[in-house]
């Protein structure tokens, strides 16, 4: 395959009968496995591919290599989001009319955008159609609200619970490393669950009582969970804390139940020093799921050599996102791969992976969300977790492009352009998280309680 027929515009894959075939129409792209990845791509997807080989500038022999690859690896994005729906624009019009609460409309938003999938034919061959243009097997999939409310924290999960429940022959819920790899073997895929942070009963009458839905929501599906997002909790500072103060006592019990449960400390979104001191706390692996190299842009959000050591050194990882922002340089794909080298060359190529923290928005959107509009919108407050330093950087169009979630596919073949093995390739799409999800199980897959 030569870099013009890739970059060869096909037609949109029709809506109607969006399960034919598995993932949209039968064509040859449903028995080839590179075709599957490159033909039949719409607009916005082409339009992404087309920045993205600008980009990289691939030869045609890494091109064909790197998407073979790719189409036969185990691909694991360590911590994203499967694709977005449209919004029913008609639907929320009525519910802004029938004067709905603005928790109520942000509820609604947040269900259409995990669920269409189930109950509109569009909605689901969009959905079906980023899957299989990505190639990736499973999604670390962020299942819970940025929150220790265990209320709260049930929405999200049952959104992707029902959407897997009812896409289950296509898209299902994952529970064990097993289950990924049946997936892979059959040519599906799954979503394995993290939350955006611990449950907690917030009465703080014992710690086991705090703790005590932590197990809960790991029988539910959760499988790690975010010690901090952004700000300061009971547990550590989060990343958006001038004072990087660290693990609170309480904390280190949080991390000694996730160790015995089997669930995977996530440091993503806490301090330094809070990230620091989890790993040192663990006694199974620690990773942030979504990060970038402090080493190359020291973002609130990025860790620098020092804790990545600490996490290697657990037998967890850093999952580099696809965050222009968090990533700098140009914010592109190349700069992307610079933030993946940096930890490969200097902590090994068993701590890195990808966590995109990005997804594939139907393209539906933007006309569903016109429906939607009513008059002007109402000034809101920023929300708490968001309140973090003021950042002016705005990336290209190109280099938000070149990184786009269906542009997996060119994640491998940037790396094989810069030399990586196959075997180490296959480590950083997948492997690497599947090893830590084995060294994670926690006492009840043994038979203990």
């Amino acid at each position: 395959m030569d870099r013009r027929h890739f970059l060869k515009s096909a037609a949109p894959v029709a809506a109607a009968s969006p399960l034919a075939g598995a993932f949209g129409q039968e064509s040859a792209a449903s028995t080839d496995p590179v075709k599957r990845l490159t033909e039949n791509l719409n607009p916005v997807m082409q339009k992404a591919r087309d920045a993205a080989l600008a980009v990289l500038q691939p030869s045609a022999n890494d091109l064909q290599h790197g998407l073979e690859l790719h189409a036969d690896a185990l691909v694991f994005d360590a911590y994203g989001f499967s694709p977005r729906c449209a919004i029913d624009g008609e639907a929320l019009k009525a519910a802004v009319m029938a004067g709905a609460s603005d928790v109520e409309l942000d509820d609604m938003r947040e269900d259409m955008s995990m669920t269409r999938c189930v109950t509109s034919e569009a909605e689901r061959a969009e959905y079906l159609d980023g899957w299989r243009a990505s190639g990736v097997t499973c999604i670390f999939q962020n299942a819970g609200q940025e929150c220790q409310d265990p209320m709260r924290l049930l929405k999200r999960l049952a959104h992707f619970t029902y959407t897997t429940d009812h896409l289950r022959e296509l898209v299902a819920k994952a529970v064990t490393p097993g289950d990924v790899e049946e997936a892979k073997a059959a040519g599906k895929h799954c979503l394995y669950f993290t939350g955006n942070g611990v449950p907690l009963t917030q009465d703080w009458l014992s710690i086991p009582d705090e703790l005590r839905y932590l197990k809960i929501f790991h029988h539910l599906g959760i499988r790690m969970m975010h010690l901090t997002y952004q700000r300061r909790n009971m547990i550590g500072d989060g990343c958006a804390e001038t004072s990087n103060a660290g693990l609170s006592d309480f904390g280190r019990a949080v991390i000694a139940e996730m160790n015995r449960v089997g669930v995977i400390p996530d440091c993503a979104h806490s301090g330094w020093q809070t990230s620091l001191e989890a790993a040192k706390a663990s006694s199974k692996p620690v990773v942030a799921s979504h990060s970038t190299a402090a080493a190359l842009h020291p973002h609130i959000r990025s860790k620098p050599d020092e804790v990545i050591q600490a996490l290697a050194d657990t037998g967890g990882y850093i999952g580099i996102c696809c965050i222009s922002r968090f990533l700098r340089g140009k914010g592109d794909l190349n700069a992307f791969l610079d933030h993946i080298d940096h930890v490969a060359k200097k902590f090994g190529v068993d701590h890195v992976a990808i966590g995109t923290d990005i997804a594939y928005t139907s393209r539906n959107s933007a006309e569903e969300s016109k429906k939607a509009a009513i008059g002007g919108l109402r000034r809101k407050r920023e929300d708490f977790r968001s309140l973090w330093p003021k950042d002016d950087f705005v990336a290209t169009e190109q280099a938000d492009l070149s990184i786009a979630w269906t542009n997996w596919p060119l994640y491998t073949v940037g790396l094989v352009q810069r030399g990586y093995s196959d075997d180490d390739i296959r480590k950083i799409l997948g492997g690497n998280v599947m090893r830590v999800l084995r060294a994670t199980e926690g006492e009840a897959v043994s038979g203990k309680q």
